[in-house]
Formats: C-alpha cells, structure tokens, sequence
C-alpha cells in the first residue's frame, strides 16, 4: 500500500441526516489519507472528523496532520470534537491558508470556536500538543513518506486544493472549488488584463493535477443548478468530468454533495451527467461515506 483514502464526511454546506441521505452520508467534509508507513494526514474538519475520531482511539498516542482547505464552517465545524485534542500524548499540527479578510494565519480555526459564547471547553484547556501551520501556495510539506503541496483554488474566501504524493502515487483534492471565469465583459476595458490573469490560475491549477491517479472533485451542481449559483465557490457534475478528462486523472471521485439532495437524486444527476460524456472513459464514482480507495 502506497496511500489509503477514506471518506468520513462528503456532504456540504451543512450537515444532512436523515433517511433521504443514508447511503451517501450527511457530514460534511472529511477525508482520511494515509501514508506508506501508516502516517495521518486529514483533510478538512466537517462533521465528519467525529467518527475518524472515535476509529482513531486505539491508536492514541498519535501524530495527526490536519490540512483545512478553507475556514468556512463547514469545513472546521468538527474540530472541536476531535477527540485526540483532548488526551495528553497526542500531536495534532493544523495546516491551512492565510486569511486575507481577516489579516490571520490558521491560528485563528481553533480560537474563533473554542469561546465559551460558544463552546463550554476552552482552547487552552486541550491536552495535546497542538501546533499551526499557515502555508503558502506551492510550499511541500513532509509527512513522513507523503507530501502535501497547497495550490490555490477559485472560491469566495483564500481555498487550498492539496496534492498528496507517495512512492510515485498521487491524490489531488480541490476542497469547494468554481471554475475560474472573466468577471468583466469581453467589451470593458479591463476583460483582456483580467482574462490573463485568469489564464495562468487555470495553468497552474491544471498542471497541478496532470496524471493524478485520484482527483477527488468538488460537484455540487448540476449545470441548471450552477447557472442560479454563479459566483458562489462551487463546482458541477459536467465540469467534474470535463476536467479529469483534460487533466489525464486515472480516477475520479465526485464530493462536496448538495444537502438538499436525496440519495436517489444525487445518483440521477450523476448518472446523467455521466451520459453526456461518454468520451470520458475513466473510473468515475460518488463519494459516500466508509468509501476506502486504496493505491
């Protein structure tokens, strides 16, 4: 085993329990990465990052890594309940972007939550070791046999895709992630300078990508969806197939589900989706919940 993938939360925007979500799952954004030699990495703090928690017990004393792609709430919201913070012993290191809005590194995901206004336990009561990391694009972070490199992705608030390599294999994850687009009409005097601009994010961001054997996709909108939802952060079904087929990705793994959306509506619209691409030959499936993808 090179790398093993496990989703705990593949929900977005808020968490969607119920009857309607069973299959897929209703928490929201959480991924388990594991290295060759066992190593922990965590991308994104959902709901999510709960039940990791509970699994990851018997393993404590642990070193947990936690990427956060982005401070949204949905995104962070579970890691107040992320048990190893709270067990002497434990190292949990959170990496994530600045936040230009607020003019704050990563440092400020945990201190925002943990105010009794809001939660009843305080950041400096937790007992493990626990330590910040604000990144910047392209920086590689080593854990043990895996590396982690943050590239910039298109959404309201500064969003981390993170590429993980191993031993030859790699995982790209977008987090919530819009395709780029000109904000300016072709006829205003700013369109060219901008479309530039525009030009080399979508390089970078593609050649970031190239011949992942896993890209795990943010899709939460049909294209009837997105036209309503312009400007918001987010992805479509389409769009997720188009770009594994430009990029040469050898896999591809839909996520960041609409909460509205049923079990059954969610399969519609992908297998729908699916059908206006049939040039695109490669391995395509629905995150859920407990999916274990091993390279």
């Amino acid at each position: 085993m090179t790398m093993k993938i496990r989703f705990w939360g593949v929900r977005g925007s808020i968490p969607s329990p119920g009857q309607k979500t069973v299959r897929y799952g209703g928490n929201t954004t959480c991924i388990e990465v594991r290295g060759p030699a066992g190593e922990l990495a965590i991308l994104d703090a959902g709901t999510g990052i709960f039940p990791l928690a509970q699994r990851l017990l018997p393993e404590m004393p642990l070193t947990a890594h936690v990427f956060i792609t982005h401070t949204h709430w949905d995104h962070i919201q579970g890691l107040p309940f992320f048990v190893p913070l709270y067990v002497p012993g434990n190292k949990v290191r959170i990496h994530g972007p600045y936040d230009i809005v607020n003019a704050r590194g990563i440092e400020q995901v945990m201190e925002v939550q943990l105010q009794y206004s809001f939660f009843p336990i305080r950041e400096a009561e937790l007992k493990a070791g626990l330590e910040y990391r604000t990144l910047a694009v392209g920086e590689k972070i080593v854990v043990g046999g895996l590396t982690v490199v943050p590239v910039l992705m298109n959404h309201p608030v500064t969003n981390f895709g993170y590429r993980l390599e191993a031993e030859g294999k790699r995982v790209f994850f977008t987090g919530d992630h819009e395709p780029w687009r000109n904000i300016y009409a072709p006829e205003e005097a700013a369109y060219a300078e901008f479309q530039v601009h525009i030009d080399a994010c979508v390089r970078a961001f593609e050649d970031a990508i190239r011949d992942v054997d896993l890209l795990i996709c943010d899709a939460a909108y049909t294209r009837e969806e997105y036209a309503r939802r312009i400007g918001w952060g987010h992805g479509t079904f389409d769009g997720a197939f188009e770009l594994a087929h430009r990029v040469g990705a050898r896999r591809l793994v839909l996520t960041h589900h609409e909460p509205t959306r049923s079990d059954d509506e969610l399969e519609r619209v992908f297998a729908e989706a699916k059908a206006r691409h049939p040039h695109v030959s490669i391995e395509a499936s629905l995150a859920w919940e407990g999916l274990e993808i091993v390279l």
